[in-house]
């Protein structure tokens, strides 16, 4: 198994009819693209939907630190599930 660190990859992504660029490590990028596919949504769709989310929250974090959160509390939900 690769390890884990690496520095964030940037990619481009659409909200909203918006692109916009968001830097994640390769792990994100590989828990994002799976969490998309489980919901059978497009990358855009699910970053949108968490851009959404984020900007809902008290004190809103950026759109990075959002997916990331969303992420790892997605792994706990799931690892809980079991």
């Amino acid at each position: 198994m690769p390890t884990p660190y690496h520095p964030p990859v940037k990619r481009s992504v659409e909200i909203a009819g918006h692109k916009t660029s968001i830097s994640l490590e390769p792990l994100f990028w590989d828990l994002l693209r799976q969490a998309a596919e489980d919901e059978g949504v497009p990358i855009n769709a699910l970053v949108a939907r968490i851009d959404v989310e984020r900007i809902q929250a008290e004190t809103p974090p950026g759109l990075a630190g959002a997916i990331r959160l969303w992420l790892a509390a997605r792994v706990l939900r799931n690892d809980g599930a079991d």
